[in-house]
């Protein structure tokens, strides 16, 4: 328990560091640039926006994360609400956001509650794979250091991204999302949006695991953000999702159902933001290294926590979840 704190409160030293100097830095240097691209399959086709950061070089491999929006959103909102463009040109990684149709889904929602989504090689899942895959094939990119993140939709669309492509992502970070497979019918999402899944996550958690078309050979971190006072996405959302990939990590360790990854924190954190937010930050760990976070931040809503953009869905008196998401996703490698 001693030693989980002490890891915990070297993480705030390096975030509370990396936060006074980036400012600077990024106001400092050359910003990086949009291109957009197309991709489609048989199960359709969507656009995409990459920002390349400043820094990018074609004989220099980069890590690629891979941010899915919410709903009514669309890629420039994502870009500016998560800041990620700006982390990216200091940090050094590319960021693609994948736009949904709304031909596929009036309010732009990814359909993640329909079981052709839910599947390797399967609809929507197939298609941001294959955006993956065509970035990877324009630009330099780290095939170890491929990320996938998302809010809402877009959280829940990570679980899916994350659960059936093992072998491509090495982590990821659900926000106001919720576990694989938390709903598989449209009206079985709007119950699950309200109070939770009716599906067991231990029961999810094997499917999660099975999804990668055999099973994963290994663990798949994850960082899971949830507000305590969300309307949209009830909460409940957030402790299912955490405990679906503590199941699916401790069949992957071993291929058995052993408890050998257990659903205990390792540690538990309470902070507040400065004239903010109080927040909890329970931590998991497995052979030495962190397995998987969630951050539960009392009184914040359907919101992005820490965002000063001021638009929609943003909370700017959370934590800093762009931050914290690329410092816990950097750390692994696949």
């Amino acid at each position: 328990m001693t030693s989980g704190i002490g890891s915990i409160k070297a993480a705030m030293r390096v975030l509370c560091a990396w936060l006074a100097t980036a400012g600077s830095a990024v106001a400092a240097g050359p910003a990086g640039h949009w291109d957009i691209g197309l991709y489609g399959n048989l199960f359709g086709s969507r656009e995409y926006q990459v920002w390349v950061p400043a820094d990018y070089q074609a004989t220099r491999p980069l890590p690629l994360l891979l941010v899915l929006h919410g709903c009514v959103t669309g890629p420039n909102l994502m870009g500016e609400a998560s800041g990620f463009n700006d982390v990216a040109d200091t940090e050094g990684f590319i960021v693609v956001y994948p736009r949904q149709n709304v031909t596929a889904n009036p309010a732009r929602c990814w359909n993640w509650q329909l079981p052709i989504n839910q599947a390797r090689g399967s609809g929507e899942a197939s298609i941001l794979a294959g955006i993956v895959d065509a970035v990877k094939a324009g630009y330099s990119v780290d095939p170890r250091r491929v990320y996938v993140t998302g809010i809402s939709a877009g959280g829940a669309m990570t679980s899916i991204m994350l659960a059936c492509y093992s072998d491509v992502f090495a982590a990821g970070a659900i926000h106001s999302g919720g576990m694989y497979k938390g709903a598989t019918t449209v009206s079985g999402s709007a119950y699950a949006l309200l109070a939770g899944s009716i599906y067991p996550p231990d029961s999810n958690g094997r499917l999660a695991w099975q999804c990668a078309g055999s099973p994963s050979p290994r663990p798949i971190p994850v960082l899971v953000f949830h507000g305590t006072a969300d309307a949209t996405v009830n909460p409940v959302n957030g402790q299912q999702a955490v405990r679906q990939f503590l199941q699916t990590n401790d069949l992957a360790d071993d291929g058995v159902d052993n408890d050998s990854v257990k659903y205990v924190p390792t540690s538990t954190f309470t902070g507040q933001v400065p004239g903010g937010r109080t927040y909890t930050l329970d931590t998991y760990t497995y052979g030495g290294r962190t397995l998987a976070q969630h951050y539960v931040v009392q009184g914040m809503g359907h919101a992005w926590s820490g965002s000063q953009s001021g638009l929609p869905f943003t909370d700017p008196q959370g934590p800093d979840a762009t931050l914290i998401t690329w410092l816990f996703l950097k750390d692994h490698l696949r």
